[in-house]
């Protein structure tokens, strides 16, 4: 089992597997042809509110990494998200923010390798 991270907006890889979309919104200016998607979780995203209050600035990371895992703990998307990693080898989870170091989907993936190891 392996979960990784790429922008919807990068063509996908011969080694994605699974490509699962966690963003709440459909990303602007891609056609669902064009991504590649085979899933979407848009219940697994942050709230609307958690993301507007992030606006993807970097120094709020950390913080709405730790509101992030709040709503994570309380949401059933978790689970589902859990049995497609377990039913597939590689799971890529996509997300549309340009910054790959601050988004939902970094977060996402730790608290995935927190529940697998479990």
């Amino acid at each position: 089992m392996a979960v990784e991270i790429r922008r919807v907006y990068d063509d996908p890889g011969p080694d994605d597997g699974l490509r699962v979309l966690v963003d709440r919104l459909w990303p602007r200016g891609r056609s669902k042809a064009d991504a590649h998607v085979d899933e979407w979780l848009k219940d697994v995203a942050p709230s609307s509110g958690l993301r507007r209050w992030f606006g993807h600035d970097p120094s709020r990371f950390d913080e709405f990494a730790r509101r992030y895992r709040v709503e994570l703990d309380h949401n059933p998307a978790v689970a589902e998200l859990v049995s497609l990693v377990r039913d597939h080898e590689v799971v890529t989870l996509l997300y549309g923010a340009r910054d790959e170091r601050h988004n939902q989907a970094v977060v996402l993936r730790d608290v995935l390798g927190d529940q697998l190891r479990d």
